[in-house]
């Protein structure tokens, strides 16, 4: 396997699944896009298609500049093109939090890891929250037994992460001890409200839409102790659902769909772009200037 092409973001949790109102992480994804408009689409497989995640995915995402799609893998006999087909086609995609043994499992089961992998070296934006952001790892700690335990992953991603660090810190001690003990290999512990961004398997930035999330690099030392070092974290610029909502109403009825004019789109997902390119460059500058 060829590494990673597209970008890979990875969420110890936040996003529209976790608090209605903040939508930065989400907007943060949409902007990692090639296109203006993206195709968006989301597994909640490691919940077992809960619907009120997949009623919130539709409310946010059903009103930006992007065409949302949900894949049930519960329900594959009401899809309505091939499934090889309708994952490759994506620009993103966007995997929900839940059983992370669980979704291994299914997505295994139905060849759907595969063609994510395969999607990503064709330039896919993956993205996820708790088990859908480790997933893309080499492993973390899952909580799909009922007890922290070290757990592989798809290994797209080079190195581990453990999610919700300071929410659930009984995680965090299983994972130093399985990097200390070499089962994991060095990574990351993210906050609820922080993510990281990968580009070609490497660690590009972490951002946050919280004060106060953060992400810790773990790397263990040869004598066997851990190393523990807090990463810059770029606070994400406040995207408000009222931008977004004056954008789509402003012409809600004069396009030709109903819905926003295509200028206007282009207009709003190049105004997130922006700001996050915009704010990697002055991480990286910042980063230069301290070494």
């Amino acid at each position: 396997m060829s590494g990673p092409a597209g970008p890979v973001f990875c969420m110890g949790g936040g996003g529209f699944t976790m608090e209605p109102g903040r939508p930065e992480l989400d907007a943060y994804i949409l902007s990692l896009a090639s296109v203006a408009r993206p195709r968006i689409l989301f597994l909640p497989t490691a919940s077992g298609d809960p619907q009120d995640q997949i009623v919130r995915f539709g409310r946010v995402f059903g009103s930006w500049p992007c065409r949302p799609r949900i894949l049930s893998l519960f329900h594959l006999d009401e899809l309505e093109e091939p499934l090889d087909r309708l994952i490759l086609s994506q620009d993103i995609v966007y995997v929900g939090g839940g059983s992370m043994r669980n979704l291994l499992a299914l997505w295994r089961a139905h060849g759907v890891a595969e063609l994510l992998l395969q999607a990503n070296r064709r330039g896919t934006v993956l993205a996820g929250l708790s088990a859908g952001a480790m997933c893309w790892m080499d492993g973390g700690v899952s909580t799909s037994s009922g007890r922290p335990e070290p757990i592989d992953g798809l290994g797209l991603v080079p190195g581990t992460l453990s999610v919700h660090a300071r929410q659930q810190p009984e995680r965090g001690v299983v994972y130093r001890e399985a990097i200390r003990s070499g089962r994991l290999s060095d990574g990351w512990t993210a906050d609820d409200y922080a993510g990281l961004l990968f580009v070609d398997g490497v660690l590009e930035e972490a951002v946050a839409c919280r004060e106060g999330a953060g992400v810790v690099q773990i790397q263990r030392r040869r004598d066997g102790e851990l190393v523990e070092t807090p990463l810059p974290v770029r606070r994400l610029e406040p995207v408000t659902s009222e931008q977004v909502d004056d954008a789509v109403l402003r012409h809600t009825g004069e396009s030709s769909h109903g819905g926003m004019d295509v200028r206007d789109e282009l207009r709003l997902v190049r105004r997130i772009r922006d700001r996050a390119i915009a704010g990697r460059g002055r991480s990286a500058a910042r980063a230069r200037r301290a070494s």
